[in-house]
C-alpha cells in the first residue's frame, strides 16, 4: 500500500508550509488574543487558491485531491489551528453542498465565489436542542408563493458573520423531511448574535443564526428537498476527515514544541530530555501521531480512488482528535509551569485542542457511526 503523496500534493504542501510559516504564525496569534478572525489572512490563503482545494477547476477552484487538502492541512494547523479551523470548514460543509448537490447555475452564483477566494462558506446544523441528534433540528421551512418562508434559531455556526461570508447554507425541517437552503447576508430576518468566545479558536468567528420569517425563492433550494439530511451526513464523512487532519496537525505542533523545551530545559544539571519520563511522553507522542497520521491518510486514499470511507472517516477523526487532546495535555506537562501560562504557544494550542473531540461529530458519534458500520 502506497500512500506517498504526488509531486502536485508535495508542491501544494510547500506552499502551504511557506505561506503558514512567514504569514499565519506571525499574524494570526495576535488575532487569537483579540478574538477575531483574521480575514486577511483567509483573503490571501484565495489569492493562492487554496480556499477552492476540492472544487475543480471548472468552478473556480484547484481540484486537489482529498490526500492534498490533508497534507496541505497539516502545515497551515501547524502555524495557527483557528485559521486553520475557519479553512477547512469553508472547504468542506462550506463549499461542498453546493459542489455535490447544487445546480449549475447555483454553483456559478455562489460556489465560483468561495472556490476563488472571493467568499467565506458556512453551513447551518447545529441548534439549541439539536446538535448530535441532527434528525431532531427545529428550524422549519415552508412552501410560500414561488419559495419558501424559513423560521428557526442556529447555534455554534463558523464562517457566517465575517466581512467576507457570503451568508449561510443551513438544513431545515419541512414537514417530515429534511432540505437545505442557502441564505444569502442581507436577506430580511436572518440576523447574527455577537461573536461567541470559546475556551480555544478564539480566532474562528462562531455565531448563533436567527430566521425570523426569511423568504428564499425556490433556487435557493439545494438538492433534493426529500434527502437534505443525507446530503449533509454526506458532505460531514469529508468534514470528518478535515477535523482528523486539523488534529494531526495540532498532535505535531505541540510535540515539536516539547521536544524543543525539552532540549533547553536543565534540572538536576542536565537538559529534561536527558529523563526517562520526559523521553517516554515525547516517543509515546510520536508513535500515536503517527498512527492517527495513516489512519487519515488512508480515509483520504479510499475518497481519492472513490471506495467507500465513512467508517475510516469516523476512525480517523476518532483516533486523531484523542491524539491531539491528550498530546497538547502531555506537552504542557513537559512545559510545567510556563506551560499553564497562556503566553506560551503551548498554551493556546491546548486550549484550541478540545473542540477537535466535538466538532463534525461528537466522538461519541463517531463510535456509533462505527460500529453501525461494523453490522451493530
Amino acid at each position: 500500500m502506497d500512500l506517498s503523496l504526488t509531486e502536485t500534493e508535495r508542491d501544494l504542501a510547500d506552499l502551504c508550509r511557506t505561506f503558514a510559516q512567514k504569514e499565519i504564525a506571525r499574524r494570526a496569534p495576535q488575532a487569537w488574543e483579540e478574538g477575531r478572525c483574521p480575514t486577511d489572512l483567509l483573503r490571501e490563503m484565495g489569492a493562492l487558491g487554496l480556499l477552492g482545494m476540492l472544487v475543480p477547476e471548472r468552478w473556480g477552484g484547484i481540484g486537489m485531491t482529498t490526500a492534498g487538502f490533508v497534507a496541505a492541512m497539516e502545515q497551515i494547523g501547524l502555524a495557527d489551528q483557528s485559521v486553520a479551523a475557519a479553512w477547512q470548514a469553508h472547504v468542506t460543509i462550506g463549499s461542498l453542498p453546493l459542489l455535490l448537490f447544487g445546480t449549475d447555475e447555483q454553483r456559478e452564483r455562489w460556489l465560483r465565489p468561495l472556490a476563488e477566494g472571493r467568499a467565506l462558506g458556512a453551513f447551518g446544523l447545529t441548534e439549541p436542542d439539536a446538535g448530535s441528534d441532527a434528525r431532531g433540528i427545529s428550524t422549519r421551512a415552508e412552501r410560500r408563493d414561488g419559495g419558501w418562508l424559513i423560521n428557526g434559531r442556529k447555534a455554534f455556526i463558523s464562517n457566517a458573520g465575517t466581512d467576507m461570508s457570503f451568508g449561510v447554507t443551513l438544513l431545515a425541517r419541512s414537514g417530515s423531511r429534511y432540505a437545505t437552503f442557502v441564505v444569502e447576508k442581507g436577506t430580511p430576518g436572518f440576523t447574527m448574535g455577537p461573536k461567541l468566545r470559546g475556551i480555544g479558536w478564539r480566532g474562528l468567528d462562531t455565531r448563533e443564526l436567527w430566521f425570523d420569517d426569511v423568504w428564499v425563492p425556490d433556487d435557493h433550494l439545494v438538492g433534493d428537498p426529500e434527502t437534505g439530511l443525507q446530503q449533509f451526513l454526506r458532505t460531514l464523512e469529508v468534514g470528518r476527515i478535515s477535523i482528523a487532519a486539523l488534529s494531526l496537525s495540532l498532535a505535531q505542533a505541540v510535540l515539536d514544541m516539547a521536544i524543543a523545551y525539552a532540549q533547553q530545559r536543565v534540572q538536576f544539571g542536565q537538559p529534561i530530555s536527558k529523563f526517562q519520563a520526559v523521553q517516554f511522553k515525547l516517543a509515546d507522542i510520536a508513535t500515536e501521531l503517527e498512527a492517527a497520521r495513516w489512519l487519515t491518510y488512508r480515509a483520504a486514499h479510499l475518497r481519492d480512488t472513490g471506495q467507500p470511507f465513512r467508517k475510516e472517516a469516523a476512525m480517523a477523526k476518532l483516533k486523531a482528535s484523542r491524539v491531539a487532546a491528550w498530546a497538547a495535555s502531555e506537552a504542557v506537562q513537559i512545559h510545567g509551569g510556563l506551560g499553564y501560562m497562556l503566553d506560551t504557544p503551548v498554551a493556546r494550542f491546548y486550549c484550541d485542542a478540545k473542540v477537535l473531540e466535538i466538532g463534525e461529530g461528537t466522538n461519541e458519534i463517531q463510535h456509533l457511526v462505527i460500529a453501525r458500520e461494523l453490522g451493530c
